[in-house]
């Protein structure tokens, strides 16, 4: 396909499993995800991608470096490469996001449906192993 166009809005608010890459670009790659009341990314460190995150809804604390800053809906986050961050769902409800890795972080069409970071992550080992 030749470029990617989505209400991206909608498509993050709809999103209900814990990763879904939606279109993945020679030099990028777009990403929903959903984090359940106390769940995390967890912390990790990208040696040679940035990445960009937007919440779309909910409340999170996000850690740059061991710096933590509270965010909610409508904030952003840059994260360069080199960096070790996290992400922690800190409200009552589901915490919706968007994400962009340059270049791509994940095989092109993952979804990572089991709604746990525990199995994502077992899943993404998986993946990056056939990948590589």
């Amino acid at each position: 396909m030749a470029g990617y166009v989505v209400n991206i809005e909608e498509e993050t608010k709809k999103n209900e499993y814990f990763r879904r890459v939606l279109y993945t670009a020679g030099n990028s790659q777009l990403v929903v995800m959903t984090l359940k009341p106390g769940e995390e990314i967890g912390m990790e460190k990208h040696d040679n991608l940035d990445q960009f995150i937007r919440l779309e809804e909910g409340e999170a604390k996000v850690v740059l470096d061991g710096k933590e800053t509270a965010i909610e809906d409508d904030w952003a986050v840059v994260i360069p490469a080199g960096t070790w961050h996290n992400v922690v769902n800190t409200g009552k409800g589901p915490l919706q996001l968007y994400t962009i890795y340059s270049p791509p972080q994940h095989p092109h069409g993952t979804i990572h449906k089991t709604k746990t970071k525990a199995e994502a992550d077992a899943a993404e080992a998986v993946e990056h192993q056939h990948a590589g």
